[in-house]
């Protein structure tokens, strides 16, 4: 495309042109064209000098000077115009902290602050859900339902879903399994559960997912109430069949490497689409309890033996960033942490007191590495953290309920229930810095009403939007590798 804007006239001896060319595939260009108009009886002269790179001013000064007198100096106000097209086209499209670098010394111009445009393309919505935690999921799905409840009585629609307010969603182990309730399109064409579908889902079935098989029933293999559970809810659905984009990881015990299963995969090749009941099952099985799950891709070209994706990304909130930033396909204008809104969901910190088996240390350990990422998630976003990126997680509510208490007093649906609302009541905790974390005023009820606003207006500023924040993608007729799951190729060849 191509767009010529002419700069200036300086007292009719030359005339600038600058001609943008905007290619989708490469970087931004320019061509100036500098007419010579000293001589009106001769045919005007003219010069094209194509620019990729910081040089645009000075050459552009350098080729009219060679064009005209020498003792013609080229006009500051056409210069700072340069230098203003040079910073907006050149360093970050109007990036202000990138313009106060890129523009040269010798130029001093007032900077406005400008307003957002009408046709911002906004920010992409991100959820992520930790694995199990002290709660079994109880903590993340009461969190869910008490966010749907919020934008339900803030929109004054008594139907809006969650999903329909998030472009992006991971969870990893019953986070995993709570994302494929919440985001696997039913028969209707709706998803199949509301947010308080799920958090009873999970209530009346935590036993089912995480309870350990008896000696004989693992010698026999057979199928187990967890599987059967999966089976029963998501039929023949597959990673086609969800409304949004989602992550779900596991361990891969072939490559010993993490395993992502993703959407955006599966619409590029079958050899990435697996039934979402394998999802769950290989998502949430617990090394130390229900053992590795065999499964294979729709199309039979893909195996892998799957264990908790817990083990290896507890918190998947890294995995979906980079994600989000990487796949222009679905979010092309999506191009740093300040174009995101996200919010990540634990599910409470074990009682380190109370761990007597092994699972109990591998569930801390992952809990350790949630912590981990939720601190270099919040480095990453910088000043922008307190807006952007929103993280609800317990403080210390576990270790004191188990106090003078067996630790399984605290386990039932209804304890876990309780505990929950407590987690959600109690004060916000925020990482800072290199300064660990914080306790801040807002309890974490109080961050999911300020977060549920933050995605209704988004939601209304697409409504006037000529811009697609997110364009969701189809399948796709030509397969082609994708860089996101590459180590699964390994285990497919194996």
């Amino acid at each position: 495309m191509l767009i010529n804007k002419p700069i200036k006239e300086c007292s009719s001896i030359v005339t600038f042109t600058l001609s943008h060319y905007i290619n989708p595939s490469s970087t931004p260009f320019f061509l100036i064209n500098i007419q010579h108009n000293k001589h009106s009886s001769k045919p005007l002269s003219l010069s094209k000098f194509s620019l990729k790179k910081k040089s645009f001013t000075r050459i552009a000064e350098m080729a009219a000077l060679n064009m005209i007198d020498s003792t013609f100096e080229c006009d500051k106000l056409t210069y700072e115009i340069f230098s203003i097209l040079e910073n907006k086209f050149l360093f970050g499209y109007g990036d202000s902290e990138n313009s106060k670098n890129s523009v040269p010394n010798s130029v001093h111009f007032p900077v406005r602050e400008s307003k957002p445009a009408k046709h911002a393309a906004g920010k992409v919505r991100i959820l992520c859900i930790d694995g199990a935690g002290s709660t079994d999921g109880i903590l993340a799905a009461k969190s869910l339902a008490h966010l749907e409840a919020c934008l339900q009585r803030k929109t004054g629609n008594p139907n809006a879903h969650v999903s329909s307010f998030f472009d992006a969603v991971a969870g990893s182990g019953v986070g995993g399994v709570l994302v494929a309730l919440l985001f696997t399109r039913g028969r209707d064409g709706q998803p199949m559960f509301t947010a308080d579908e799920a958090l009873k889902f999970l209530t009346d079935n935590r036993r089912k997912i995480s309870r350990r098989p008896g000696i004989l029933r693992r010698v026999l293999r057979p199928e187990s109430k967890a599987e059967k559970l999966f089976r029963k809810t998501f039929g023949e659905c597959t990673l086609k069949d969800t409304v949004k984009p989602i992550l779900i990881p596991c361990y891969d015990l072939v490559t010993r490497a993490p395993f992502v299963f993703s959407r955006a995969d599966a619409l590029e090749i079958d050899g990435y689409d697996f039934k979402m009941r394998d999802v769950c099952a290989a998502t949430s099985a617990d090394p130390s309890f229900v053992g590795p799950t065999e499964m294979v891709s729709v199309d039979g070209r893909t195996k892998i033996v799957a264990v908790d994706g817990g083990v290896a990304m507890n918190n998947p909130t890294a995995s979906a960033i980079t994600h989000v930033l990487n796949n222009k396909l679905e979010f092309p204008f999506c191009n740093g942490v300040s174009d995101l809104l996200v919010l990540s969901l634990g599910n409470g910190e074990s009682d380190f007191n109370a761990v007597k088996s092994p699972s109990g240390f591998v569930r801390i350990a992952g809990e350790g590495a949630s912590d981990m990422v939720d601190q270099a998630v919040s480095m990453a976003f910088g000043e922008c953290r307190m807006s952007n990126y929103v993280r609800i997680q317990s403080n210390g509510i576990m270790a004191k309920a188990n106090k003078g208490t067996q630790v399984k007093s605290c386990k039932t649906a209804s304890d876990l229930l309780a505990v929950s609302e407590e987690m959600l009541a109690q004060k916000n905790v925020e990482s800072v810095l290199f300064k660990g974390k914080k306790v801040v005023e807002n309890t974490n009820l109080d961050k999911l009403e300020l977060f549920g606003g933050e995605l209704i207006k988004e939601q209304e500023r697409r409504k006037t939007s000529i811009l697609p924040t997110v364009v969701l993608k189809n399948a796709s007729p030509s397969p082609r590798t994708s860089s996101a799951t590459t180590l699964s190729t390994l285990s497919s060849s194996c």
